[in-house]
């Protein structure tokens, strides 16, 4: 194959495109180039002055005239100026980039640039504050396309949870379960590399008590025994996967959630007391609540809430994510009160025993039945139904009715592999244009 060579002209211009680019505006390092160049510039005056000062008091001797030679003194002293100054300030910037290099290699990905890195970085410092409400596989999947625009990310979680490992660490160890926590922890990781997925890794069954266990819900239980609370040890976690946000719980009590569900082919209801019950029964959840009522929400969250630019309910559970955020009236009545700009985001496909047979004006009625009316500006909804989808699973649909309630936005979100859940990439786009269409630029 023959490499292309470009004029000489094309590779000058391609290389002060690619060195230049550390004096754009937002990089935080202009600040410290001037800074260096400033204490070079005195330090070099103060140099000059000293060798001034030995040229005209040292007696003639055979050095001299070399030295008047290594100082050019041929040469007019504008030409002189240019010349060494021009030097100098090759030599410091050269200095300076390499050493940026040298220090900032072992954290850049392959393929990217030191500039890029610094950049995007920079970008993401000053992005949006963003709220995620819900839990489970919904929750974890669009915190894994906003990392990609702000480090300001804060995902408020249900503490509801009573199934699996997480159910058994809440009944044998009397704290809140870790399950969702984990998730998200591993979504908003850095690197979800090898860390993420030990925090991931679940123990098979076998005879061993830790079997069904992950590892990363055993971690956050052991942490919190070392630090005395679970969201001190949702924190300590989050450092070391090296997450950028927060994670937090929508209540620290110890919360149940209850449901009536109309049973199939019969007139009566029934009471499902857990989390994990519910999608078990067969029937229609007709409304849910949490058991103690009315638990007051954690002061974190709901100060995350009120400083945010944009709040996003689901996508997720409908009856086990995300309601059970709402149903803790402070976390309501902080998403009600925040002056951000507030989405729903309607989930891809129905969800067995909870949302059979619903389309998107089916979920809103349900958050406005447990919630109220007016809790979000616009609704974000899927247009792709082409896909084939598993088992019994539907499409949720849009019906006519729903324009007449909210602003509605459809658009692909669906991904390919899995076309019952959300693209993370699609998704996060999707919103940050809607906020910036709303808000502007939030940071330049």
């Amino acid at each position: 194959m023959v490499r292309q060579i470009l004029p000489w002209h094309r590779r000058l211009w391609d290389w002060i495109k690619s060195n230049f680019r550390w004096f754009i505006p937002g990089l935080g390092v202009k600040r410290w180039i001037i800074l260096t160049l400033l204490g070079t510039t005195l330090s070099g005056v103060g140099l000059a002055i000293f060798i001034l000062d030995i040229y005209r008091t040292t007696p003639e001797t055979w050095w001299l005239p070399l030295l008047s030679a290594a100082s050019l003194r041929f040469l007019a002293r504008p030409i002189r100026v240019i010349i060494f100054g021009g030097i100098g300030l090759g030599l410091i910037l050269g200095g300076i980039l390499g050493l940026n290099r040298a220090l900032i290699k072992p954290f850049i990905k392959p393929g990217r640039t030191v500039v890029e890195t610094i950049s995007n970085h920079r970008k993401r410092e000053r992005g949006a504050r963003i709220v995620a409400i819900g839990g489970g596989h919904g929750l974890s999947t669009l915190l894994r396309g906003l990392k990609q625009y702000s480090y300001n990310l804060s995902a408020v979680i249900t503490v509801a949870d009573d199934g699996g490992s997480s159910g058994r660490i809440r009944r044998e160890m009397g704290i809140l379960p870790p399950g969702d926590f984990r998730n998200c922890l591993a979504a908003l990781s850095n690197d979800e590399a090898l860390l993420s997925q030990l925090f991931q890794y679940r123990f098979p069954d076998g005879e061993s008590n830790l079997e069904g266990h992950s590892f990363g819900n055993l971690f956050i239980s052991a942490l919190t025994e070392i630090t005395g609370s679970f969201e001190d040890a949702v924190v300590e976690s989050g450092k070391v996967l090296g997450i950028q946000g927060q994670v937090l719980p929508s209540t620290l009590h110890n919360v149940k959630l209850v449901a009536d569900m109309k049973l199939p082919d019969l007139n009566r209801e029934v009471r499902v007391e857990g989390e994990s019950h519910i999608p078990a029964m067969p029937g229609k959840v007709q409304r849910v609540w949490l058991e103690p009522n009315s638990p007051p929400g954690f002061p974190q969250s709901i100060r995350a809430i009120l400083n945010a630019d944009l709040i996003i309910l689901g996508p997720g559970s409908l009856y086990t994510s995300i309601l059970p955020n709402l149903l803790v009236p402070d976390i309501t009545e902080a998403v009600r009160s925040s002056r951000a700009f507030k989405v729903f985001v309607c989930n891809l496909a129905t969800q067995p025993g909870e949302t059979d047979g619903y389309d998107c004006e089916d979920h809103i009625t349900a958050i406005e039945a447990h919630a109220g009316r007016g809790i979000f500006d616009i609704v974000v909804a899927n247009n792709e139904w082409t896909l084939p989808l598993p088992g019994n699973l539907k499409w949720v649909e849009i019906k006519n009715g729903v324009e007449d309630r909210y602003p509605l936005y459809q658009t692909n979100l669906v991904d390919k592999d899995f076309p019952w859940r959300h693209n993370s990439v699609k998704l996060a786009q999707t919103l940050l244009d809607l906020l910036q269409e709303r808000t502007g630029p939030l940071a330049e």
